[in-house]
């Protein structure tokens, strides 16, 4: 059974982050590892506080996880200062990790903001060349790129220009836009676009999808997929979770990671 490891923040109502990568990659049958970077206390309706890991600790988590059941495959989600990221950054180029999905998280589902200014940056100059792919969402491409992303071009725009930083994929997922949710993949820098089209999931509970979607994701590499196919997998189970119509909570739900089950 291949390992694949979550660097995450924790979520106590445990629809996202650490939380969701652990159902998903346990869906997938793998074996689930975690590196956490923050608790949160939330719940369906927003975050009401942020506790940060000290970095020298998550550096500490990391290392013990590679230098005893190595991780075929990495995800990376909530890093919230430039201190965490640095610390992620140097432990994953210590231990030469391979199948990096960096998931950028920045806004919660909520609304609420869960990454500095300053990680921003370091987000960019740090993580991102060590991806073998990077998921933002509409809006968190356009804090990446620096200009709005809104449509299907501004998107291909941003997946390109992305690409040009990365050492792999870059997948800028459309399920902000009001129709549909269809993604752009550039498997590489000056690759061709790639569309993964699909209509809107009616569902409020879509709590965590990006986690879920970049740890699915994560599995298919950790599997041996090559990216395209691991991308398209994965967006299959996200569908699948949230066709599902889980039902909990006051505010935007969580998923049906077992759906399949």
């Amino acid at each position: 059974m291949e390992a694949v490891l979550s660097i995450a923040g924790s979520d106590s109502s445990g629809g996202a982050g650490i939380q969701a990568d652990i159902k998903t990659i346990a869906a997938h049958r793998l074996f689930a590892e975690t590196a956490i970077t923050a608790l949160t206390a939330q719940n369906t309706l927003g975050v009401t506080g942020v506790l940060d890991v000290d970095p020298a600790f998550v550096a500490k988590q990391i290392d013990a996880v590679f230098e005893d059941i190595r991780p075929a495959a990495v995800k990376v989600g909530m890093v919230s200062s430039a201190a965490i990221i640095e610390a992620v950054a140097d432990a994953l180029e210590r231990h030469a990790a391979a199948n990096i999905v960096v998931d950028p998280v920045m806004v919660a589902t909520s609304g609420a903001r869960l990454i500095g200014d300053d990680a921003i940056e370091a987000l960019k100059e740090r993580l991102l060349p060590l991806a073998d792919v990077v998921t933002p969402n509409m809006p968190e491409a356009a804090v990446l790129c620096g200009f709005p992303v809104n449509d299907d071009a501004s998107m291909e725009r941003a997946a390109n220009e992305l690409s040009e930083r990365v050492q792999g994929a870059v997948l800028v997922k459309g399920g902000h836009s009001a129709a549909r949710a269809d993604d752009v993949l550039v498997a590489r820098a000056g690759a061709p676009a790639f569309w993964l089209r699909a209509p809107r999931v009616d569902t409020q509970s879509t709590h965590g999808t990006g986690c879920t979607l970049s740890s699915a994701i994560a599995c298919g590499l950790a599997k041996g997929l090559p990216m395209e196919e691991a991308v398209r997998a994965a967006k299959d189970y996200v569908r699948g979770a949230l066709a599902a119509g889980l039902n909990l909570g006051k505010g935007s739900g969580p998923l049906d990671h077992m759906w399949e089950y």
